[in-house]
């Protein structure tokens, strides 16, 4: 953990290609969350479906686990104590309590391996493309809360995926204090290639928060393909770190003193009118 009189932390964003092998895919996420804790970094977040990508959403409930007893939040927790790091775990399936369905949670851990809060994403994936469709509410369902952590200074708003195209979830964070805003995604191409760079920055600035986006990236069980391009973008809307479209960690430095710059540059957040 970083210290109290610290401007500064050191974060980083861990992009991934997931498939069906859960066990590789841990394997794999182990390796990078231990070399971005080797990188220096204090906070680290993990992709949507970090843990688990199928060839349909349906897939997840074969895998789901009970929140009380899961073996992947067990892992996460682990690796949280082992390098004094806190974990953002991306998303993974939880049992609901809605028969047939899960929770896409996002798990966030303390350097001490605590289970701080658990997110469950509140807006779901039901679109059709020219050449896909999806409906993720027919496999999971919906949270209905925000979310928030703190760590030393900084506090962090959660949210995940297809909820980085509703502002007014950005807008409730900045609101009641959060300088960090997370998105943990697994964007399709043409979505992403449209679109990921334009909302991620857009959040960033018009809330004159960081924003951490770690993706999913390349191609998966059944031919699907996502977009990669993992970013951590500053208050002022610049990107400080980005990936290209393969699986690797990126790691950039934040400072509450620059945020705090750019909010004094530009008080936009106290001209609020509505």
């Amino acid at each position: 953990m970083m210290s109290n009189s610290s401007d500064s932390c050191r974060v980083g964003c861990i992009q991934l290609n997931s498939g069906s092998d859960r066990q590789a895919n841990l394997k794999r996420v182990a390796s990078l969350i231990g070399k971005a804790a080797q990188g220096g970094c204090k906070v680290i977040l993990l992709p949507e479906n970090f843990s688990f990508m199928a060839a349909n959403d349906g897939d997840k409930l074969t895998i789901a686990e009970e929140q009380n007893n899961s073996s992947t939040l067990h892992f996460l927790a682990g690796l949280a104590e082992r390098y004094k790091v806190m974990i953002i775990g991306g998303t993974l399936p939880l049992i609901s309590a809605t028969n047939g369905k899960v929770r896409n949670s996002c798990p966030v851990f303390s350097a001490s391996g605590k289970m701080l809060v658990c997110y469950d994403k509140m807006h779901l994936f039901d679109v059709t493309l020219p050449d896909e469709q999806y409906c993720e509410s027919d496999s999971v369902e919906a949270g209905v809360l925000p979310e928030t952590v703190e760590l030393d200074g900084w506090k962090i708003g959660l949210s995940i995926c297809y909820d980085l195209r509703f502002p007014e979830l950005y807008r409730h964070y900045s609101s009641i204090g959060c300088n960090i805003l997370t998105v943990p995604a697994a964007f399709t191409v043409p979505t992403g290639k449209a679109h990921w760079k334009t909302l991620l920055r857009a959040r960033a600035i018009e809330n004159q928060c960081y924003v951490l986006a770690a993706g999913q990236c390349g191609e998966h069980p059944g031919g699907r393909n996502t977009w990669g391009h993992s970013m951590i973008v500053d208050p002022w809307g610049e990107i400080i770190a980005e990936a290209g479209n393969e699986e690797t960690v990126i790691i950039a430095e934040i400072s509450l003193s620059k945020m705090n710059t750019i909010r004094q540059i530009i008080p936009a957040l106290t001209h609020r009118r509505m």
